[in-house]
C-alpha cells in the first residue's frame, strides 16, 4: 500500500480524490460533458452524483492496492476542483502505465492539464518506480494532443485500433515520457509486483 500524497507546482495542486468531492466532481464533469464525451467512455449523459461517488470510492480503493492513482486537480489558490489526472493500466512486470487527464471546460486554456500531467508523471517515476509513462490519445482529440506536445512528451506514432470509446474504435496517437525527461535515472523494481 502506497500512502496518499499531495503534489503541487504552486499553481495546481493534485491530491487523491476524497469523500466529499462528489458534488464538485459531478459539476465539473456535467459542465464539460459535450467536450469530453467523444474521448472518454465514462463521460456521458448518464453521469450522475452516484457515478461521481462510485468513482471516488474506486480511486481510493485502487490507490491502496497500487493499481490506479487518481488525482483531483485543484486550483492551489481557490481549492476549486478543476479536473482529474490519473495513472492507470499500471503494468507490474514491464513497469509502465497510462496517464490520463481532463480539465473542466471553464478552465481550458490555462495550462492546467499540462501542469497536472507533468506532476503526475514525475510521481510515477519518483514514487511508484515506473520507467515509462504512456499518453494514448484518440486521433481527433486535438486538445489532449496539444497538451502532450506542450509538455515535451515523445511522439511515437499512431497505433491502429488502439482505443474503444463508447462503441467507437479509434486509432490513437502514442506519446511517452521517461525518467530522463525529468533529469531522473530510471530504477528497476526487479521482481516487484505492485
Amino acid at each position: 500500500m502506497f500512502p496518499f500524497i499531495t503534489l503541487t507546482d504552486g499553481v495546481v495542486t493534485l491530491r487523491p480524490f476524497q469523500f466529499g468531492d462528489e458534488t464538485a466532481l459531478y459539476q465539473a464533469v456535467r459542465e464539460s460533458i459535450s467536450e469530453i464525451e467523444p474521448w472518454m467512455s465514462w463521460a456521458n449523459d448518464k453521469y450522475t452524483m452516484e457515478t461521481a461517488l462510485n468513482f471516488v470510492s474506486l480511486t481510493r480503493a485502487h490507490w491502496s492496492d497500487g493499481t490506479l492513482y487518481g488525482f483531483a486537480i485543484t486550483d492551489t489558490k481557490t481549492r476549486e476542483l478543476v479536473g482529474g489526472c490519473s495513472l492507470n493500466h499500471i503494468h507490474p512486470v514491464y513497469q509502465f502505465c497510462n496517464l490520463g487527464y481532463w480539465v473542466r471546460t471553464s478552465r481550458h486554456g490555462e495550462g492546467i492539464a499540462g501542469r497536472a500531467a507533468k506532476l503526475t508523471a514525475r510521481f510515477a517515476f519518483e514514487r511508484v518506480g515506473l520507467i515509462r509513462v504512456e499518453i494514448v490519445i484518440a486521433v481527433g482529440n486535438e486538445r489532449s494532443k496539444r497538451v502532450a506536445e506542450k509538455i515535451g512528451a515523445h511522439y511515437e506514432g499512431i497505433s491502429l485500433n488502439r482505443m474503444v470509446v463508447g462503441n467507437q474504435i479509434h486509432d490513437a496517437h502514442m506519446f511517452s515520457l521517461v525518467p530522463s525527461d525529468f533529469g531522473l535515472v530510471p530504477r528497476l523494481c526487479v521482481g516487484a509486483t505492485r
